[in-house]
C-alpha cells in the first residue's frame, strides 16, 4: 500500500485508498460467506449435528489463519466428517444458527441501488449460498456441492464433494477465477469491483479488486486489506464509500 493505516472513527482502518469514493465508482462487489455476509462457518454447525464440532472447527480455523497450505485437502477433511449428516440437520442450521451478520441487508440493498450486482463466492456449500442467493436478489454464486446419499442412505452426506461444471472446490483461487471471469461477463475491469472477505483464501480475490475489505478479519487479511471493518456492522463500509 502507498500510504499507513488510519483509524477513520473506532474500529474502521482504510490504508492506500482515495479520501472520497462512491459506490458508483463501481459494479460489481463479491461477498465471501461463511464469517463475512452471514455469523457462522456452517461446516463447524453441521459438524455438531455428529458430534465433530471441535475436530472440524480447528481444521477451520488454521485453513482461515492461512496456516494450512492445502485448502482444497483440509475442506476434504472436513467434509469426510460430515458423513451421515441429514438434509433436515442442514435444514436446522440454516434456520436456527444461520444469521445474516449486521449491516448485510443494509449493504446489498444500497449496492443494487448504484448500480452493483452481487456476487456470493464460498468455500461453504450450496445448500446454504442458494438460500441467501434468493433471499437477497444476489446475481452470481460459487460454493461447494455436498453429495447426498441414494438408496439405504438416503438423505445422508456421503461426506464428499460433488464435481461441478467449474470444478472440484471452490477455494481461493477459484474465488479469484470466478471474480475475474464475473468481471469479463460483464465487460468491467476488475478495479470496478469490491471484494468482502475475512479468511486467507479471499486473499487472492481481494488482491484483484478497486477496493478490498476486511471483515472481522483473521490479522493476514486486515494486514492486507484497503479497508478494515474491525467493529460494527457491514454496512460500515459506506462510511468509506458513500452511497450516492
Amino acid at each position: 500500500m502507498t500510504s499507513s493505516p488510519r483509524e477513520l472513527s473506532p474500529g474502521l482502518v482504510v490504508q492506500g485508498i482515495a479520501s472520497s469514493m462512491s459506490l458508483k465508482d463501481f459494479k460489481l462487489i463479491a461477498f465471501d460467506m461463511d464469517s463475512t455476509l452471514i455469523n457462522i462457518e456452517c461446516v463447524d454447525e453441521i459438524a455438531d449435528a455428529v458430534g465433530m464440532k471441535a475436530e472440524v472447527a480447528a481444521i477451520t480455523e488454521a485453513a482461515m489463519r492461512g496456516e494450512i497450505a492445502d485448502y482444497k485437502e483440509s475442506l476434504r477433511r472436513r467434509v469426510a466428517l460430515l458423513r451421515g449428516v441429514t438434509v433436515a440437520d442442514l435444514e436446522q442450521v440454516y434456520v436456527e444458527r444461520l444469521r445474516l451478520n449486521a449491516g448485510a441487508e443494509e449493504l446489498v440493498r444500497a449496492c443494487k441501488a448504484a448500480g452493483l450486482k452481487v456476487l456470493l463466492v464460498s468455500g461453504g456449500f450450496t445448500f446454504f449460498t442458494d438460500r441467501l442467493r434468493d433471499r437477497l436478489g444476489i446475481d452470481f454464486t460459487r460454493s461447494n456441492m455436498l453429495e447426498i446419499a441414494s438408496g439405504a442412505n438416503c438423505g445422508e452426506l456421503t461426506g464428499r464433494l460433488v464435481d461441478q461444471p467449474w470444478g472440484d472446490i471452490c477455494d481461493g483461487e477459484e474465488k479469484r477465477r470466478m471474480l475475474l471471469q464475473t468481471c469479463a461477463d460483464l465487460g468491467i475491469s476488475p478495479k470496478q469491483a469490491i471484494a468482502m472477505g475475512d479468511g486467507a483464501n479471499d486473499l487472492p480475490m481481494m488482491s484483484e479488486t478497486g477496493l478490498s475489505v476486511a471483515y472481522h478479519a483473521k490479522p493476514r487479511v486486515r494486514e492486507q486489506a484497503m479497508v478494515a471493518i474491525n467493529a460494527g456492522g457491514l454496512d460500515r463500509l459506506l462510511e468509506v464509500v458513500r452511497p450516492g
